[in-house]
């Protein structure tokens, strides 16, 4: 006949591997919901960007069209550019990137605590993808492998 402690200790085992397996399956969850949210997030903002610059002059509509880059958000640099023109994902990775913070080069874990995003693998690849874009089109500069900064030193 097993023991009443032995009983207790097989069954708090299970329970143990049943809320181990529930909190990876919540963090999974929780993890495609941030997501998600980014999305909806991304589209809200590139709906209220496109109506705004359609109530724009045809001539930044024309500019936007001829500077944009085929599949992108992120429009190659010119000259008097703004950084206002980038969807605001990309601003706000260009705003620290300008910041005191910044000014020797960032790695993109330390741009994801700056920007408030969580550690997880997934959200610093996605920064730093976005950051080597920002590198192609001339907004911002690597200045050594996973680290960057911006493209000209804020003043002041």
């Amino acid at each position: 006949m097993p023991s009443v402690l032995g009983l207790l200790e097989a069954r708090e085992k299970k329970v143990r591997e049943e809320v181990a397996w529930l909190r990876e399956e919540a963090e999974q969850v929780h993890a495609a919901l941030g997501e998600a949210e980014c999305a909806l997030q991304r589209l809200v903002d590139a709906r209220v960007t496109v109506a705004e610059v359609l109530a724009g002059s045809p001539a930044v509509v024309a500019e936007l069209a001829r500077s944009a880059v085929a599949g992108s958000v992120v429009p190659e640099r010119a000259e008097g550019m703004a950084a206002s023109v980038l969807a605001p994902d990309y601003q706000r990775i260009v705003s620290v990137l300008e910041s005191e913070a910044a000014r020797e080069g960032m790695r993109c874990q330390q741009l994801a605590v700056a920007l408030g995003l969580e550690m997880v693998p997934a959200k610093v690849e996605g920064l730093r993808s976005k950051a080597k874009r920002l590198v192609e089109r001339g907004w911002a500069l690597q200045v050594r492998p996973g680290v960057f900064t911006a493209l000209v030193a804020p003043a002041g």
